[in-house]
């Protein structure tokens, strides 16, 4: 799911997306010193770890379809495992984008995307036609948590007092109560579930034994 500003409810005949994006988006350099911090201090719940163990192993058994994903795109293929992992718990009979049927326009936000032929042509939709991802240099750690949350929305960020985006931090000692619970609705007391895409990319990295280039 991803999130709508609460500035398109007031005005509900533009489009949900085209308004989306007209939201105040903080700067990677203003956003990366917070990331650097909370990665640092991040810890896994013992009763958290089976699950986000589990989770992870999925991702890494599906690497080959990412890495295809990876070439057609730019995107990290364990970030986009991430973003799959989110969205659709990894089902790749769905869009990328927000975790519609593949086969059909998608309803959600993005709304109008697809139907698609293939998962790949969908996430190429989303990660290139829609956010424009194929552009990024240099996707180190920092940034790479900064374009998982604005993936996803900086309403969390904008709208209620900058709370670390379970989108991002699901699942670790970061996590904040409240959620979006559906599109443009807010719970100041529901807590996310999902695992966020910040202690997935720490424990693939482990798995895979690979280092994540850091923000200096």
């Amino acid at each position: 799911m991803h999130l709508i500003c609460e500035r398109w409810l007031k005005h509900p005949k533009v489009s949900v997306y085209q308004e989306c994006n007209k939201m105040a988006v903080p700067t990677y350099r203003s956003m990366w010193p917070i990331y650097a911090r909370y990665w640092n201090t991040m810890s896994l719940s013992h009763s958290n770890a089976p699950r986000v163990i589990s989770a992870c192993k999925k991702i890494v058994s599906h690497k080959s379809r990412y890495e295809a994903a990876q070439r057609g795109t730019g995107v990290p293929w364990y970030m986009i495992g991430c973003l799959h992992m989110r969205e659709s718990s990894l089902n790749f009979t769905t869009q990328l984008a927000q975790g519609d049927p593949l086969n059909r326009v998608s309803t959600h936000v993005p709304a109008g995307r697809g139907p698609f032929a293939t998962w790949e042509a969908g996430a190429r939709d989303a990660l290139v036609v829609l956010k424009g991802y194929n552009r990024i240099i240099d996707w180190r750690l920092e940034k790479i948590l900064y374009y998982c949350e604005n993936y996803n929305g900086w309403g969390y960020w904008n709208y209620h007092n900058k709370i670390p985006s379970p989108y991002v931090w699901g699942a670790t000692s970061i996590q904040r109560p409240g959620k979006y619970i559906a599109d443009g609705q807010w719970s100041s007391t529901a807590w996310d579930t999902q695992i966020g895409c910040a202690v997935m990319i720490r424990v693939i990295s482990q798995m895979e034994k690979f280092t994540l280039t850091r923000e200096t």
